[in-house]
């Protein structure tokens, strides 16, 4: 990071989103790039403590704690009904968090992302009508090598 500026190392098209795939480093929407700084500097500080290997709800549990102390609004388990036919149905969709009402947090803790996991934040994102979330998987070295950052 130069200046406070995210670098992309790789930008990606993939149908009607953008994926940015850069190591850790992200270009961000120019209203929250001070919040997603905040936000990814929390999770690399769990992560520092941490370290990798643990359970996924260990480091939710780590950042949600993180994020309150750092005065991060956020939602654990935000839950995503599905509107069909008018009708809203709760099919167990939930968010790991949804920070300020504006981004989607999606953490792992997996030996490699898979496309699955993607298609997952990409879901919410849909659903949850917001256009930026990332995926982050805690179980890396070290974890910009764990985040990927995605909009709509």
């Amino acid at each position: 990071m130069r200046d406070g500026i995210w670098n992309i190392s790789r930008k990606m098209l993939y149908g009607n989103y953008l994926h940015h795939e850069e190591h850790g480093e992200h270009e961000v929407l120019k209203g929250n790039s001070e919040l997603v700084h905040r936000v990814i500097g929390a999770a690399i500080d769990v992560h520092k403590v941490l370290g990798p290997g643990l359970l996924e709800s260990t480091y939710q549990q780590c950042l949600a704690h993180e994020l309150s102390l750092r005065e991060i609004g956020f939602q654990l388990e935000y839950p995503l009904p599905v509107e069909y036919k008018g009708v809203r149905l709760d099919c167990g969709y939930r968010i790991d968090f949804l920070v300020e009402e504006q981004i989607v947090l999606e953490l792992k803790s997996v030996e490699t992302l898979q496309g699955i996991h993607e298609a997952q934040l990409l879901t919410y994102l849909r659903l949850a009508k917001k256009q930026h979330g990332f995926l982050i998987n805690f179980n890396v070295k070290l974890l910009k090598h764990g985040i990927k950052s995605f909009v709509l």
